[in-house]
């Protein structure tokens, strides 16, 4: 078993019933990004780039709604499904990026919008929420009925990334998935309401609960919300946010019970997939103690932990002959593993 000093990775061999803690493969950080903090907004505001060309599908759940789907590459070759984070989209650079590395590699590459996050609301008065993996099991059961032969991997990013964990956890050896890649997880929602409301990271909370919360009132113009939301535009940080919006809204008792039920962590241990993890101990919107250690992973998971690299950021120096950025590079090369395992698994119903 590996513990963990400070945010210095420790590795363990792959015969320990618990998983893997070690350092990213081939990732060297630029020097000209000190820190957590110029990682993540240098990828964030990074130039977005062309899109190949995407089909969109408007795709109907059973309870009525729907989400939307982005696909790029070919339906018949191996597929990655991709999870984008809070508030994100087509839009948001690193979707952009990744979708452009699973075209080049001649994969079907799909896009899952969570609820209302495509441009359109969603029908319901229910949003999108880190521990809702309903949604992800209906498309995932729809991509296997088209094509069930062909290996799925999933990708997700950030809060993405905790929906595919929880429901990795869920599903055991049924995931359906030949392997998945989860990136710069808030794997303790708890404790990311906590990190994400203090120092410069305040900045990143405030851009994504306000985003939220003209998304909820104008949404209500629309879709009767069943909550009071004439305060809204007071409930600034995450905590207060989701006790008396997202909690509420999608049957929680508060946010401490949203939190608990959703939180990724615990789901860890019960993962089947082979899966990768990829976090940096910087990384601003979790802080060092929330961050898995590898009593916590299964035997089939690895994370690897670098000491520089943000929340989504890992801007890293040059490799040669490599076109992809490091982290696109480093998760299409896990799930080319993957999917040369040839193994097709079952979806739970």
């Amino acid at each position: 078993m590996a513990t963990r000093s400070g945010s210095v990775p420790i590795a363990v061999t792959e015969a320990s019933p618990c998983g893997v803690v070690t350092h990213p493969r081939d990732y060297r950080p630029v020097w000209w990004l000190p820190d957590g903090h110029s990682h993540t907004l240098w990828a964030a505001l990074a130039r977005r780039p062309p899109l190949p060309q995407v089909r969109h599908e408007r795709f109907e759940l059973p309870d009525g709604d729907f989400v939307d789907l982005a696909h790029v590459g070919k339906p018949e070759q191996p597929c990655v499904l991709v999870l984008h984070g809070l508030e994100g989209s087509l839009a948001s650079p690193h979707i952009r990026t990744v979708l452009q590395a699973i075209d080049a590699r001649g994969w079907h590459g799909v896009l899952m919008h969570f609820r209302g996050c495509s441009g359109e609301f969603n029908r319901l008065a229910r949003n999108y929420h880190s521990g809702d993996t309903g949604d992800l099991r209906c498309v995932l059961a729809a991509l296997r009925a088209r094509h069930p032969s062909v290996p799925i991997g999933a990708v997700g990013y950030s809060m993405g990334g905790n929906v595919l964990l929880k429901y990795l956890g869920e599903s055991g050896a049924n995931s359906g998935l030949a392997g998945a890649v989860a990136i710069s997880v808030p794997f303790e929602l708890g404790r990311a309401a906590w990190r994400l409301n203090r120092g410069f990271s305040k900045v990143y909370e405030r851009h994504l609960i306000g985003s939220l919360q003209r998304k909820a009132l104008a949404k209500s113009q629309v879709v009767p919300c069943p909550l009071d939301l004439t305060e809204i535009e007071r409930w600034n940080d995450f905590k207060t946010y989701d006790d008396r919006y997202t909690a509420p809204l999608h049957g929680f008792r508060d946010a401490e019970d949203y939190y608990g039920q959703s939180s990724s962590r615990q789901y860890l241990k019960h993962i089947a997939t082979p899966t990768l993890l990829i976090h940096a101990s910087d990384d601003p919107f979790l802080p060092p103690d929330g961050i898995p250690v590898a009593a916590d992973l299964a035997a089939g998971v690895t994370l690897e932990l670098a000491a520089r690299g943000g929340h989504v950021g890992f801007v890293a120096e040059s490799l040669a002959g490599v076109t992809e950025r490091w982290l696109d590079h480093r998760l299409c090369s896990f799930l080319a593993s993957a999917f040369g395992a040839g193994i097709v698994p079952a979806i739970a119903r």
